[in-house]
């Protein structure tokens, strides 16, 4: 699982009918204490994120995982927005 922040959105003409309906998300990679890190991700939006928003991904079969993108080649898909992470008596907030 990753967190990431959701930094724009992806806008298709034409793309493989399997992706139709589905709102594509670019996602900026992040650590737990709300740092960027190098890598960013094309991601499958199932939870409805909206731009600004820190979210938790998930990548390679886990993706395929759900109903909704089983058997479609998925390779990124949101599943939850993040408020706070907690570890080693912290909150860190990720707003």
């Amino acid at each position: 699982m990753i967190i990431g922040r959701v930094i724009g959105t992806v806008v298709s003409n034409v793309k493989d009918s399997k992706y139709h309906g589905y709102k594509l998300l670019v996602i900026k990679e992040m650590n737990v204490y709300g740092g960027y890190e190098k890598g960013f991700y094309i991601a499958v939006d199932l939870i409805g994120a909206g731009i600004d928003e820190v979210v938790m991904l998930v990548t390679g079969a886990a993706a395929r995982g759900s109903i909704e993108t089983n058997d479609k080649g998925i390779d990124a898909v949101v599943t939850a927005k993040i408020e706070k992470v907690l570890f080693s008596d912290k909150e860190i907030t990720l707003k």
